[in-house]
């Protein structure tokens, strides 16, 4: 049975968008919640009926998490220009290799606006 898994996190963190015109608010420091969603996918174990245990996502997410909570992004390697987009591809990278499974990031910054990133597809 193939099934699809979501785990969500929050962090909170501040940043700016540098490359946006100055007069834009965005180019001002401020800071967000943010809430990523990560996402895996495959086919269940018929023993165990899971895909995965969620503590293996929690695991592979930590330390990144430890990366990006109450912290200034523009500071972050890879973050210099921390849009959600970029937030969204940079987690993506730093966890696909722990976490073969990955089919999605999302990374919210307000509880209606977010970036959705599937690898490149």
């Amino acid at each position: 049975m193939k099934m699809e898994l979501r785990k969500s996190f929050q962090f909170e963190a501040a940043h700016l968008l540098p490359l946006l015109p100055e007069a834009h608010k965005c180019r001002r420091l401020h800071g967000h919640s943010f809430k990523v969603d990560i996402v895996v996918a495959g086919e269940c174990d018929p023993k165990l009926g899971w895909l995965m245990d969620y503590a293996d996502i929690t695991a592979a997410f930590k330390p990144l998490w430890e990366q990006l909570d109450h912290r200034y992004l523009n500071e972050v390697p890879g973050l210099e220009n921390p849009t959600s987009e970029i937030v969204a591809v940079w987690i993506w990278e730093q966890l696909k290799p722990a976490l073969p499974l990955l089919t999605e990031v999302v990374v919210a910054e307000t509880c209606t606006a977010q970036a959705v990133y599937r690898g490149g597809q």
